[in-house]
């Protein structure tokens, strides 16, 4: 959305811009030709004025004064405004109702984001094994480790993002000293007690071992 833009002490951008607004100066400075769809006729105009009104994006919202000036268009914006959120999905199968295609295709979406997570932020990539079932065990680990990613955050009804954050206070401790070491963990917060509650996961005793 086009919005305002203040103008910059050292030679910056002024919103709405004037017709004397040119590289150079003054007035008629850079003047410029037509600018395709609603030319600013008239009064000699800038090249700047005129590559915002042939912009494809931002062309649509300014319109030209009776004095020549740019000003933004409030019916444009609102016109813009009133589509915003919302999206168009093409189907060949007119008995499913929106709601069906709105989900079916954002599982879409959720399965290309799934792919580019296996091949990034699972670090299928690169597989230094040579043997076979060593890459069979490589990539079935991979999937499984998002399969579960996928399973925490149905169950939490939330992302693994923030599922992962609220788990990662938890922490072990390995105390050492001349008797022996223990393995002790972390008291978890409430925002993980509830993580683990939601996915069924009993609390971690407070010692693991003692050695």
């Amino acid at each position: 959305m086009l919005g305002r833009v203040s103008e910059t002490p050292a030679g910056g951008t002024r919103w709405p811009p004037r017709l004397t607004d040119a590289p150079g100066g003054g007035p008629g400075a850079a003047r410029s030709g037509a600018c395709g769809p609603g030319d600013l006729a008239g009064e000699p105009h800038t090249k700047r004025a005129c590559a915002l009104r042939a912009s494809r994006r931002y062309g649509k919202y300014p319109r030209q004064t009776q004095g020549g000036r740019l000003v933004i268009s409030r019916e444009a914006v609102r016109a813009e405004e009133s589509l915003d959120g919302k999206f168009v999905v093409h189907t060949n199968d007119d008995t499913l109702p929106a709601e069906d295609l709105a989900l079916g295709y954002k599982q879409l979406m959720r399965v290309e984001e799934a792919w580019q997570t296996v091949k990034s932020g699972l670090r299928l990539r690169p597989v230094y094994h040579r043997a076979e079932h060593r890459i069979r065990a490589h990539v079935a680990l991979a999937v499984l480790a998002l399969l579960l990613e996928q399973v925490a955050e149905h169950t939490c009804a939330d992302t693994w993002r923030n599922i992962r954050g609220d788990l990662k206070q938890i922490k072990l401790a390995q105390l050492s000293s001349p008797h022996g070491e223990v393995w002790q963990v972390t008291e978890p917060r409430q925002p993980a007690l509830k993580r683990l509650k939601s996915l069924q996961i009993k609390k971690p005793p407070p010692v693991l071992r003692m050695a």
